[in-house]
């Protein structure tokens, strides 16, 4: 995807209100979470946006742009290990402090929802997956090579360890735990899945 969603402007004269644009964001996010893309029309997002229909067409040129840029904005992305890491923690001791935190949000509900909302539009709307790629899904995966980089410098990773076929191999097991299992994890059966994953991928996990 080249630059950002199309957003048309008010027109001279006309300033945006910024807190339009957040609810009808929002309100797009969580239409698209409750009902997908198909399912989900301008006037619904207006409606839940508590906004005119013409107000979203002032701004969006298409129902696709206006899912794309809410994608780009609800970054709710996973803690980040090489930024908490406090000065002399051992890395086995972070990720193990970071687990239940990333175990509560593959957890939540919405979270497992908005996954097979974008990947089952993937055919049908590439754009709102290519938005989810950009904005949530590689700036994870570039987080996560680093962390492996730095688990290799610790010694707490094999040296010789495949970094991006094991990103690609966690990312297929969170997916498949995430879509196809029959019933929903609870936080804390997910913190113990993404434990055993881990140290089945070579890491040392407190």
């Amino acid at each position: 995807m080249s630059g950002s969603p199309a957003v048309r402007n008010d027109g001279p004269g006309r300033p945006r209100d910024p807190a339009a644009d957040q609810a009808i964001l929002k309100a797009a996010m969580d239409l698209l979470v409750e009902r997908g893309v198909e399912h989900t029309s301008i006037e619904q997002i207006a409606k839940r946006a508590g906004v005119a229909k013409v107000t979203v067409y002032r701004r969006w040129s298409s129902k696709e742009d206006l899912f794309a840029q809410a994608i780009e904005a609800a970054r709710d992305e996973l803690p980040n290990v090489t930024d908490a890491r406090r000065p002399g923690q051992k890395l086995p001791d972070l990720i193990g402090e970071l687990l239940p935190r990333w175990g509560e949000l593959l957890a939540e509900p919405r979270f497992r929802a908005l996954t097979a909302r974008l990947l089952g539009a993937g055919p049908s709307h590439p754009r709102l997956l290519e938005a989810y790629v950009k904005h949530h899904a590689e700036p994870r995966r570039l987080r996560a090579r680093a962390a492996m980089l730095q688990a290799q410098e610790d010694g707490v990773l094999e040296a010789d360890a495949d970094v991006d076929m094991l990103i690609d191999m966690m990312t297929g097991a969170a997916v498949q735990r995430l879509l196809l299992s029959p019933e929903p994890a609870t936080p804390e059966e997910m913190t113990a899945y993404l434990r055993r994953l881990l140290r089945q991928c070579g890491f040392t996990v407190a």
